[in-house]
């Protein structure tokens, strides 16, 4: 079977996980108490609705379980990629786990409907 082929087929459809990032410098260590100061304010921003900027925060500070509620939130949403790469990072495994099955599932699926083609 010819695996690019099958994913070929959704190139056009921005589906998969990019896995690279690009080329920044690291950002400089942050002391517990800035930490605590941001993570704070990613809080305040997550309950007044602003998600994306408490992603960002709680990105930049490593807030697992503010990266856990972000993926929680991303899934409500139904973007399960969005929330699986939270999870991924938070790491929050029995969170992600039952999002890899359904998608190993899927994959399994495409590969076994391109077979019968």
């Amino acid at each position: 079977m010819d695996y690019k082929k099958v994913f070929d087929r959704f190139e056009d459809r921005n589906g998969f996980i990019k896995t690279s990032a690009p080329d920044r410098r690291p950002a400089p260590p942050i002391d517990g108490s800035q930490k605590a100061a941001l993570n704070r304010k990613g809080n305040i921003l997550y309950n007044s609705g602003d998600i994306e900027g408490a992603r960002r925060i709680f990105l930049t500070t490593g807030y697992s379980d503010g990266l856990a509620r972000i993926g929680d939130y991303y899934q409500s949403q139904g973007r399960d990629l969005d929330a699986l790469r939270m999870y991924w990072i938070a790491p929050a495994k029995t969170k992600a786990e039952p999002i890899i099955m359904r998608l190993s599932a899927l994959i399994q699926k495409v590969m076994h409907d391109e077979e019968d083609l």
